[in-house]
């Protein structure tokens, strides 16, 4: 019986291609609009977890908030409080620094490129491998007697210099107010997309590595303290703990010290990323109901036009619910159609879109059942009172209408 609905609800929808397709039209672009959105929102989680993976997930940074009326000089740390922390907890901190950058311009001859420096420690690479193609990383010798050494993407090695392979090639750049010539002493490659560069900060800056004490060399000062913690550290408890020892280290409440985590961050955009893609997919969930009208409509319309069948179906002896199962599968079947359509505009969209922008596109396979399962049911919905009219048909009264 299913099948025999299901085999006539097709027939009549072509029987009439273009109102058929027109009905369908609002479905189409609800359910298109609703899976893109879902898979960007999905995307660029996807892709601000990649970012945050990129930094490490295991990093934090503790300071004072730079919000307060009455900052003062001794609210930015020293080298020695910094060594402070490190020791007490050993036990959670591998890695900590002065969490120091700066934007430069580079400068060889008549090229000029910007760079942006983080100042990192020797050992850096523990917590954060680099994939050196050239040279080396900054070494002991380099952070401890701030040299002017420095290790540069390949990238940007290869628009300052013409080539990766620079190790040994000098540039000047002005730091704190200094200019002076600096030495490569590496080149590493790193795979990054575009977005992630960009959110990175690195869409239209070269990125390099320099020793932090090079960074700070001017004012032994500076705002926040950077770290990366153990494998298997309570990261939450972490920043807890920092935040209540510098308040102590500081002088300040612990409402004035910013401790921040990099799972925090992550948590704090995955949940407003969500909140965000849901709102505007409730949105463009709205045209749904419109395509729901529009579908109420043509049944309403082809009910009208299908009397005299509707009357001859029950003069044969088709039931009530016959009738009413006969136009509900027509009317689901048509938005299930326009629902099927709308899911390969909506990823066909989302593919294109992260082909163009290099990056990977997320496509929940739940969002698309609950896409056309949704669209069925509205289908069925707004099918109901149209197929009731149907159903409720007097034959007598359809027989005798021309």
């Amino acid at each position: 019986m299913l099948i025999e609905n299901m085999s006539m609800a097709f027939h009549a929808i072509r029987a009439n291609k273009m109102r058929s397709f027109l009905t369908m039209l609002g479905i189409i672009i609800g359910i298109g609009a609703v899976i893109a959105i879902a898979a960007v929102g999905d995307s660029m989680r996807n892709l601000f977890t990649d970012a945050f993976k990129d930094v490490g997930l295991n990093r934090a940074a503790v300071m004072v908030s730079w919000e307060v009326d009455d900052f003062r000089m001794s609210d930015q740390f020293t080298r020695a409080e910094m060594d402070r922390i490190k020791d007490i907890f050993s036990d959670r901190i591998e890695y900590i620094d002065s969490n120091a950058s700066n934007k430069v311009e580079a400068v060889n001859g008549r090229r000029k490129v910007s760079y942006q420096f983080q100042g990192v420690d020797y050992n850096y690479t523990d917590v954060q491998p680099l994939d050196i193609v050239y040279g080396r990383f900054l070494n002991e010798s380099d952070v401890k007697g701030a040299a002017n050494h420095v290790v540069l993407e390949d990238k940007g090695a290869i628009k300052l210099f013409g080539t990766a392979d620079s190790v040994g090639r000098t540039f000047r750049m002005t730091l704190n107010k200094i200019t002076q010539e600096y030495k490569v002493v590496g080149v590493y490659h790193k795979d990054m997309s575009p977005m992630v560069a960009m959110m990175l900060g690195n869409g239209q800056s070269q990125s390099g590595f320099i020793p932090d004490t090079v960074l700070t060399r001017s004012n032994d000062t500076f705002q926040a303290v950077n770290l990366y913690s153990r494998n298997g550290t309570n990261m939450r408890q972490l920043t807890v703990d920092l935040k209540q020892y510098v308040a102590k280290l500081k002088g300040r409440p612990e409402s004035e010290i910013m401790a921040m985590s990099a799972v925090d961050q992550m948590g704090t955009m995955d949940a407003q990323l969500g909140t965000m893609s849901a709102a505007v997919g409730g949105i463009a969930a709205i045209s749904l109901l419109v395509g729901g009208i529009g579908i109420m409509n043509i049944m309403m319309v082809s009910v009208t036009e299908r009397t005299r069948e509707i009357g001859i179906r029950k003069a044969l002896g088709a039931r009530t619910k016959d009738i009413m199962i006969q136009f509900l599968t027509e009317s689901a079947l048509m938005s299930a159609c326009g629902g099927i359509i709308g899911v390969i505009l909506g990823i066909s969209l989302v593919k294109i879109g992260g082909t163009l922008l290099k990056m990977t596109v997320v496509v929940n396979p739940a969002v698309i059942v609950l896409a056309v399962g949704f669209s069925a049911l509205v289908g069925i919905f707004f099918g109901l009172y149209p197929a009731s009219k149907a159903a409720n048909a007097d034959p007598i009264e359809a027989l005798r209408f021309e």
